[in-house]
């Protein structure tokens, strides 16, 4: 059982490692939901585990983290539920140029980062 729990703990790296470097690629007066950073890091579905990753960072760890927010309908919304962090989460958006509701809540619309896709490669032209 204990090669079984470092496998995991392996797997749980990478997973964090992945959902981290997600974080780092979203610009400045931008958001992304935890969904979509788990998505792009290759998680369809994992809001959760991106969550988890989020709230296992650190100083550290180096992460805009005031740029992932929830999402409620079209919007995306402060999540922490912590008032002295959603306070600090607010603040460092608003320095980035994010409007942020009274109650709130971020237009996605306006605020959120769509990464462009990348484009596929063309095979090279066969030689003769």
């Amino acid at each position: 059982m204990a090669a079984s729990s470092r496998e995991l703990t392996a797997h749980g790296q990478a997973v964090r490692a992945a959902i981290h470097a997600v974080v780092r690629r979203i610009p400045r007066g931008k958001v992304a939901t935890y969904a979509q950073i788990a998505e792009l890091a290759g998680f369809p579905g994992g809001a959760r585990v991106a969550g988890a990753a989020m709230k296992t960072s650190t100083p550290a760890d180096r992460l805009p983290w005031q740029r992932v927010v929830g999402k409620r309908g079209g919007l995306g919304v402060i999540a922490i539920h912590d008032p002295v962090g959603a306070a600090v989460q607010r603040g460092l958006l608003a320095d980035e140029g994010v409007v942020i509701s009274d109650r709130g809540t971020i237009a996605l619309a306006r605020f959120g980062w769509l990464p462009l896709a990348r484009r596929p490669r063309r095979p090279a032209p066969r030689r003769r």
